[in-house]
Parts: C-alpha cells; sequence; structure tokens
C-alpha cells in the first residue's frame, strides 16, 4: 500500500510533505505533487505535514477522489522527483495540469 496525494493539493502545492519523505517518493508537476507507489514505504510521516489533509493512504482514499490512485501512479512515472520544499501556490486552481 502506498500513501496517495489528492485533490486538496492542486492549485497549493505546500512541498513540507517533501522534507519529511525519507525515500523522496514525491514528485512535481505543475500545480500539485504526486506520490510514486513504488518508492513509498508507508512511513505515513507525510499525512501529518500536509495542511491541506490532501494525502491518504491507499486504503483510506475518499469515495471521490479514487482516480487520484491511478493519477499518483501515472504521474510519478514521469513527473521529475521533487526533494527539497519550495513556496506554495495557493492560487485556489481546482483542475489537474499534466
Amino acid at each position: 500500500m502506498a500513501y496517495i496525494v489528492g485533490q486538496g493539493c492542486i492549485g497549493c502545492k505546500h512541498t513540507t510533505c517533501v522534507e519529511v519523505c525519507p525515500v523522496d517518493a514525491f514528485r512535481e508537476g505543475d500545480n500539485f505533487l504526486v506520490i510514486d507507489p513504488e518508492e513509498c514505504i508507508d512511513c505515513d510521516l507525510c499525512v501529518d505535514e500536509c495542511p491541506e489533509d490532501a494525502i491518504f493512504a491507499e486504503d483510506d482514499v475518499p469515495a471521490d477522489q479514487i482516480q487520484f490512485i491511478e493519477i499518483n501512479a501515472r504521474l510519478a512515472e514521469i513527473w521529475p522527483e521533487i526533494d527539497a520544499p519550495k513556496q506554495p501556490l495557493l492560487d485556489g486552481s481546482t483542475e489537474i495540469v499534466e
């Protein structure tokens, strides 16, 4: 099981979660982050760091965000690793930019 970044990260992209990830499992897109399920070790450290409550255990992803399991896996294969914090976007958008 891996952790999943959901809808709450879109347009926000806080990166405090990135700082605590011991395996650099986060990947960065234009307006949100995803977690590489192949790298995630289920340590749970990122969950408490997310100010938007946008990170879920795969088994606990809300029903209206189930599509983010596939989105995280697919985009993690093509987006670059992020291993250091950056300024959040806070643009309020909710559209996925791939």
